[in-house]
């Protein structure tokens, strides 16, 4: 059974994880890939969701947004709840209220019980990863954050990547229900292989949730991640549901921070941490870049579709090789950081993203060779920049403070996922023009320059990373 560090870093210089932390990456790996992977199974299947409820597409977009609404609304609480209740506590909570959310979706009678199904599932999804994230931090220690991310990190890259695939299968050849049920044997999984490979985690029985600091975040975040769901064209922007939304989370949320700053007790979630810089980078580097991985993941699958005309499994398929990328990517990324440090190689893996999607902004649809590198490579890049990033977001985090720094890297994250699908979608809207297939090729193009520039300005927070250590690590 794996053993918690009591001490702020690990007492041996070895590069390899120790066992304790490798066996804990082993009991963690079903149930960190399960929230990656229903995203984008769901993703694909709406269309057939709308068909089967007899829902239009603005009340079948509630089974997107209600999930991560509920996502918002979870993250904040997890650092208080791994003090109150203890780590392992909360992992086994998270994974059973997935578990019962897929349940709940996959026996959905009408869209309205789907919806509220679904925000279950956001509470369980929102709530597992800042957890997970802490315990392997607290077992590995900072300076090794970085590998323990790595280990966990690429599995998680590469699952909304393959759940395309899944999902086009479900949606050829299945029933809906599928679509949530995939879940269930997987949960089942996690939950054993949790119970009996988490040890028990130290709570504080006396740890009192930061009430007003809760009442100010969770409807900020809940607001801003409605308002960027709205936010999917020209039309939308200037409508009054995004404008209030918006409004209302950029208030409630400056006067949390506000709050947060000048609180005597400990805050819901823990401005402080940015003024740590390595941390202050780690986190706007992860707020970019998830506006560049996941805006690719809702435009490259519309891309193939619309341009080459593949069908759901086939763009599922082609995008599938975004994973191969990755995982070449993985030692690649371990060996580099030893040598050149966190900074150096998210640079480079920048670049790399870079390279790979510039024949999308560039190239004619029909060069599919050299689209499939491109995708190759932007795998490569990509998985590289999330995992190096999220380990380096503990490097200089003090030990108390790591669940802070879980829930805030997670939080800047999903804002990142919500902003870049709204991004891409508004930006394609404009391009679009009701003509030839010509000028539809010509939008998405126009759209891919728009990301390879937030891939560049990415560049920037990554500055802050740290360096190499002494003597390597």
């Amino acid at each position: 059974m794996a053993r918690y560090r009591s001490g702020t870093e690990p007492a041996s210089s070895t590069t390899r994880l120790d066992p304790d932390t490798r066996r804990l990456v082993a009991v963690f790996l079903a149930g960190a890939v399960l929230p990656l992977l229903d995203t984008t199974i769901v993703n694909v299947a709406l269309d057939r969701l709308a068909a089967v409820f007899h829902a239009p597409v603005s009340t079948i977009q509630w089974v997107v947004t209600g999930y991560a609404m509920a996502t918002a609304l979870a993250i904040p609480v997890s650092a208080w709840a791994v003090r109150r209740f203890g780590g392992r506590r909360m992992w086994l909570f998270s994974l059973a209220t997935f578990l019962a959310g897929s349940v709940l979706c996959g026996l959905a009678p009408n869209v309205g019980i789907l919806v509220a199904s679904r925000v279950v599932q956001g509470i369980g999804g929102g709530m597992s990863m800042p957890v997970l994230q802490t315990l392997l931090v607290r077992s590995a220690g900072q300076r090794q954050a970085r590998r323990a991310m790595a280990a966990i990190g690429f599995p998680t890259v590469i699952a909304p990547v393959v759940g395309p695939v899944i999902g086009g299968v479900i949606v050829d050849g299945a029933s809906w229900r599928w679509v949530f049920l995939v879940n269930v044997p997987v949960c089942l999984v996690a939950l054993v292989w949790a119970w009996r490979g988490v040890p028990p985690t130290e709570s504080d029985g006396s740890a009192r949730l930061d009430g007003p600091g809760l009442a100010l975040l969770a409807p900020g975040l809940v607001a801003l991640v409605y308002a960027l769901s709205r936010a999917t064209g020209p039309e939308e922007l200037a409508g009054w549901p995004f404008l209030l939304s918006f409004a209302v989370s950029l208030v409630l949320l400056a006067v949390f921070g506000r709050y947060a700053l000048r609180t005597v007790r400990e805050p819901v979630m823990d401005l402080r941490l940015f003024t740590v810089p390595s941390f202050t980078g780690a986190a706007l580097t992860l707020w970019l870049s998830g506006i560049v991985f996941y805006g690719s993941l809702v435009l490259l699958p519309l891309y193939y579709q619309q341009v080459p005309g593949y069908s759901v499994l086939g763009a599922g398929l082609v995008l599938a090789s975004q994973g191969v990328g990755a995982l070449l990517a993985r030692s690649l990324s371990g060996r580099g950081t030893d040598r050149v440090g966190t900074r150096a190689i998210v640079l480079a893996g920048l670049v790399a993203a870079v390279m790979g999607t510039l024949p999308f902004a560039v190239l004619d649809g029909g060069l599919r060779a050299w689209l499939l590198a491109g995708l190759v490579v932007r795998g490569a890049g990509l998985g590289i920049v999330t995992v190096s990033v999220m380990g380096a977001a503990y490097h200089d985090v003090p030990r108390e403070s790591v669940a802070h720094a879980s829930a805030v890297s997670r939080i800047l994250l999903q804002l990142g996922a919500a902003l870049g699908a709204a991004a891409v979608t508004t930006v394609l809207a404009w391009q679009v023009d009701a003509g030839t297939a010509a000028d539809l090729e010509h939008a998405y193009q126009v759209t891919f320059r728009w990301l390879l520039v937030a891939t560049a300005v990415t560049a920037v927070p990554a500055l802050a990373l740290p360096g190499r250590h002494p003597g390597g690590r």
